[in-house]
């Protein structure tokens, strides 16, 4: 079907409007050979994806080769370097979200056992040399791979060395997503520096906390554009996406890369349907990004203990308190959130915006979610709420030690 205007696009994300607000959260991990840490090649990756398929998984093909599976509303998908990432269904709470990851990271574990692999969930990775990251036959990333690097120095870094969590988030409305559009994009330099953990490269301190943040912020078509700290409606967002540049086109099986075009070159060609459009949104990547739902793309990769701490935090925000939320952040200035986007990679909590360091905002916003959490009242049989999942960054704010600093902090020992 054909788009053929800007309210085309308009509707588009309009049919986006939600009743009942789910949650989609995405993790993604490396895998290492167990004896070697070196990264897993794709021969060792489909030894995975065929066993897994024993738990009922269907396998996802381009071409003849196996490039991911799905079951259930999940699916489970390969990064350029192989990372493997876990898209969930659509939950109701975070049990919901932390379960299914559960069970998923149990049977990924198994397979890893018969293979004699491990996982590592950590936002970059420490060791290996992008020189030697296997990849795989994916047909849309050998494209990035030649057209990313044009346009920033870090990309191929961003697509082989980088794993993160990001969380899909519904709207009600346009107002409701103006708000939580704000929200998120203002709490980005929050969002890096409390998530943070991804502080060593090849084995050696990079002198940033969050050095995953450092590479996006140097990546193509990445970063936080200065119109999404404006009320951000589905207009200026259509206006955004319709100018920014096409990566690829999807085109008899085939990657092509109209160089220079934009999307409104393509609809003004007679040639942009909703399929196209659709690639073309999953090819911006900016730290917050609108579907038909929005993203939250800002939070480095952690293992089990953090795993759901920040869908958690964002969803006693969003969904459960998102007014007294939208209060604290409001008369923020746009140029402190800029500054300290390019500042909270390195400095952390330390980092000031109004005037205050992000270890008071995030006590703040922790109380702000904890009510919010409460509020929503999704309780286990053991009485637990969602509240249970906040326990590490309660650690994280009380020690005012994050995940990157405990580890630079274990390599002085």
């Amino acid at each position: 079907m054909k788009i053929n205007t800007k309210e085309d696009i308009i509707n588009y994300f309009q049919s986006g409007y939600k009743k009942s607000l789910l949650i989609g959260v995405e993790n993604e991990k490396f895998l290492l050979e167990k004896d070697t840490s070196k990264r897993a090649n794709y021969e060792q990756i489909k030894n995975i994806l065929n066993y897994l398929k024993k738990f009922g998984w269907e396998e996802i093909l381009e071409d003849k080769n196996i490039i991911g599976l799905n079951k259930d509303g999940q699916s489970i998908t390969l990064e350029p370097g192989n990372q493997i990432e876990l898209a969930g269904a659509l939950c109701n709470n975070i049990h919901e979200v932390c379960s299914e990851s559960y069970n998923f990271q149990k049977q990924l574990d198994e397979a890893c056992k018969k293979f004699n692999l491990k996982t590592l969930s950590i936002g970059y990775d420490p060791t290996t040399d992008i020189a030697d990251v296997p990849n795989n036959p994916k047909k849309r990333y050998k494209v990035m791979t030649r057209e990313m690097p044009k346009n920033g120095e870090l990309s191929l870094e961003m697509m082989y060395q980088t794993c993160g969590t990001q969380i899909n988030l519904d709207y009600t409305s346009e107002q409701d997503f103006i708000k939580k559009f704000k929200v998120i994009s203002y709490l980005t330099p929050l969002t890096i520096a409390l998530f943070s953990n991804s502080a060593i490269k090849k084995s050696k301190p990079t002198g940033f906390l969050s050095y995953r943040s450092k590479v996006w912020q140097n990546t193509s078509r990445g970063g936080l554009p200065k119109v999404f700290l404006e009320n951000m409606d589905f207009e200026k967002y259509a206006d955004f996406s319709l100018d920014f540049k096409l990566l690829f086109l999807h085109d008899n099986n085939e990657y092509i890369s109209p160089i220079g075009k934009s999307f409104r070159d393509l609809m003004e060609e007679g040639k942009a349907n909703y399929e196209n459009f659709q690639l073309h949104l999953s090819t911006i990547f900016t730290e917050v990004r609108l579907k038909k739902y929005i993203e939250l793309r800002s939070i480095d990769a952690c293992e089990w203990d953090c795993h759901c701490a920040g869908p958690a935090f964002f969803i006693g925000l969003l969904y459960g308190n998102l007014n007294e939320t939208f209060e604290i952040i409001k008369n923020w200035n746009k140029e402190d959130i800029l500054k300290a986007y390019t500042t909270s990679y390195k400095d952390g909590l330390k980092t000031i915006i109004n005037n205050k360091d992000l270890l008071f905002w995030s006590k703040e916003l922790l109380n702000i979610s904890k009510r919010g959490l409460e509020n929503r009242s999704f309780v286990t049989t053991k009485n637990n709420d969602e509240r249970i999942y906040l326990k590490n960054i309660e650690n994280i704010l009380s020690k005012n030690l994050t995940k990157a600093e405990q580890v630079l902090a274990d390599l002085q020992k």
